[in-house]
């Protein structure tokens, strides 16, 4: 990590904020955000409170617990109030807050009554889309967390992960001894979905044709899971064998900020030729579809222009398996692994410079597994820049 981040960094994100929302709503007065990795990113702090940006660019973070750490960690230090509750923060901004902007996404019903309780809020406006809108270009600071956490998931997944892999090992042993090697090389400890209730441990981990297993994970590869309550880290009971698929899609994260991964491996064996063959046409895939990844191109083009170029053959279990398949190449990327935009249908605005994607065209291939890749882009005007190692074959192991 070379860069900092800056309090005048934060200041440029709330003004940003309020140009966006003004152009939205124009006659928006209050924006409140609960969201605590949406507070993160416009204090440089994560704590129990709430934030409050008025139409004039004020921004108050009034914090619960803890107050002296934010008062600590942010970079805007003189905006942080202590707050134990909301009657609190109506003594210092006021209860008259118009207009209002609120992730209502997140905010549940008794949040906004006890809100309107205290506040005098008229029109409620959702505040996902500007916040998605903002979020989606990175600063410089912001591209070089990315990088850098780009730079050590292809260790951990081209070089760590080979050597850790052994006959007889369950699901839960490879995810155990991954997640310790993840921790060694600096990742944060916890990846963050945007995706409601979407709960994640570091990934989905899988041996042969669990890897096809239904979940409730809106992505193209399966888990079997712990057990029905816990569908995550792996199965105790799936040992790994010879002529085995690996299938690894993990999240890396360096100061809130993640790259997305997935590599898949051949355990003591050579994959057969249709594994191979479809592998490396899932990796053209990628490839074709990063060089698209261009300021002014439009995602949900993108999408249509590589998906109407394959065969129908191939587009069975393409993006996931049986019924169960996604309908998106790929996602941005952030302080949330599935951040907004979407290379998909509807996803209608250019892209810009100093977006983030992952890309991840897989295939799942019955009684063997899902094959195929992903990697993390940085939008150029060249194309998509590979900062987690690149499109590559399966490893035979």
């Amino acid at each position: 990590m070379k860069e900092i981040l800056t309090g005048k960094e934060l200041e440029k994100r709330a003004k940003r904020l309020c140009a966006v929302a003004t152009e939205k709503y124009p006659d928006w007065d209050t924006i409140i955000i609960l969201g605590r990795v949406n507070q993160y990113y416009f204090t440089g702090t994560m704590q129990d409170g709430i934030l409050i940006v008025k139409r004039d660019g004020k921004l108050m973070y009034f914090a619960r617990r803890s107050y002296e750490r934010a008062k600590i960690e942010s970079p805007i230090s003189d905006c942080i109030y202590s707050m134990e509750k909301y009657s609190d923060a109506a003594a210092v901004c006021g209860k008259l807050f118009g207009n209002t902007l609120i992730e209502t996404d997140i905010a549940t019903i008794e949040v906004l009554e006890r809100l309107q309780s205290k506040f005098e809020i008229g029109r409620i406006y959702p505040l996902k889309k500007i916040l998605s809108e903002i979020r989606a270009i990175k600063s410089p600071y912001e591209l070089d967390a990315i990088r850098e956490a780009g730079k050590r998931h292809k260790c951990l997944l081209e070089e760590v992960v080979p050597g850790i892999l052994r006959e007889g090992m369950s699901e839960v042993e490879l995810s155990a001894e991954l997640f310790e090697k993840m921790l060694k090389l600096g990742h944060q400890g916890v990846s963050r979905f945007s995706s409601y209730q979407t709960e994640m441990i570091i990934g989905q981990i899988a041996f042969g044709v669990n890897s096809l297993y239904p979940t409730n994970f809106d992505g193209p590869g399966g888990m079997k899971g712990l057990s029905p309550a816990v569908p995550l880290f792996g199965s105790l009971n799936t040992l790994l064998k010879k002529g085995d698929l690996v299938f690894i899609d993990v999240g890396f994260c360096v100061e809130g900020y993640h790259s997305d991964k997935t590599q898949v491996y051949m355990f003591g064996g050579k994959p057969t030729e249709e594994v191979e063959k479809t592998h490396r046409q899932c990796i053209e895939i990628q490839k074709k579809t990063a060089s698209l990844l261009k300021p002014g191109n439009i995602p949900s083009e993108i999408y249509n222009s590589i998906m109407s170029c394959l065969e129908s053959s191939f587009l069975e279990n393409f993006m996931g398996f049986g019924d169960r398949k996604v309908r998106f190449l790929g996602h941005g990327v952030g302080l949330h692994v599935d951040e907004l935009p979407v290379i998909a249908k509807g996803f209608d605005n250019p892209l810009k410079e100093n977006m983030v994607f992952a890309l991840e065209p897989k295939k799942g291939i019955p009684q063997v597994g899902m094959v195929g890749g992903e990697d993390t882009y940085i939008i150029t005007s060249d194309g998509g820049e590979c900062i987690t190692g690149g499109e590559r074959d399966i490893i035979l192991v």
